[in-house]
């Protein structure tokens, strides 16, 4: 999953940054609204941290130009103002939800991950494919009654496999949503990432459940 997170204060662009790539998000900062609007502008993202007190552009204004341009990616407001009336204003724009300063970092990241999984219309905490069970709160994969030990990179993978199961998946988007920088990115990452994760699901002897669309993509679906 990528995270755009837009933050003036580098201490703060810092800790949550860090927090949010040790769970295994792609992340990319800006510290003033006008960049952080153009990254907006540019990429893809599936939430977005946005600090209100910004220079150049204030979040808020921020927020009003991406939902005037149609741009439907959830949004997390950051305010030091705990007002009803700031609230109010954020909401109506079409923020997502907010968080008041100080807060503690496992609420930013349960709040970005329930984000995440609105981004896909996705209503549950838990998916379930054949015998594939993923707990996207505890990080956790049951895979025909086995434990599965993932990295945060290849939980992620199967997680955004799974919240667009029955679709297919292209290696641009999966290059998008899940590697951090082109330094990352050698020219069969996408599809080392694919086999090593297949072959954890199949090592507990559950039938193929991600399969390759060969010159178009990946999907995990029930198997036929």
């Amino acid at each position: 999953m990528r995270v755009l997170l837009v933050e003036d204060s580098s201490r703060l662009q810092m800790s949550i940054g860090k927090a949010l790539r040790k769970s295994g998000y792609t992340v990319d900062t800006s510290g003033d609204g006008a960049d952080g609007l153009w990254q907006a502008e540019s990429n893809d993202y599936d939430a977005i941290v946005l600090d209100i007190m910004l220079p150049k552009l204030d979040g808020l204004t921020l927020l009003r130009r991406l939902r005037q341009q149609g741009r439907r990616t959830p949004i997390l407001l950051l305010t030091a103002k705990d007002t009803v009336a700031d609230r109010v204003d954020g909401l109506q724009l079409g923020a997502d939800d907010y968080l008041v300063k100080p807060f503690a970092l496992q609420e930013l990241l349960a709040r970005v991950q329930a984000l995440c999984r609105r981004h896909y219309d996705s209503k549950t905490n838990y998916v379930e494919i054949a015998d594939l069970k993923i707990d996207l709160t505890a990080h956790a994969v049951m895979c025909a009654g086995q434990a599965l030990e993932l990295t945060a990179r290849e939980f992620r993978l199967l997680e955004y496999l799974a919240l667009r199961r029955g679709q297919i998946v292209t290696r641009s988007e999966i290059e998008t949503h899940i590697y951090n920088e082109s330094a990352d990115l050698m020219s069969n990452a996408v599809d080392s990432a694919i086999c090593t994760l297949r072959k954890k699901l199949e090592n507990t002897g559950s039938p193929q459940l991600i399969h390759t669309k060969r010159g178009l993509g990946y999907m995990l679906k029930e198997p036929s």
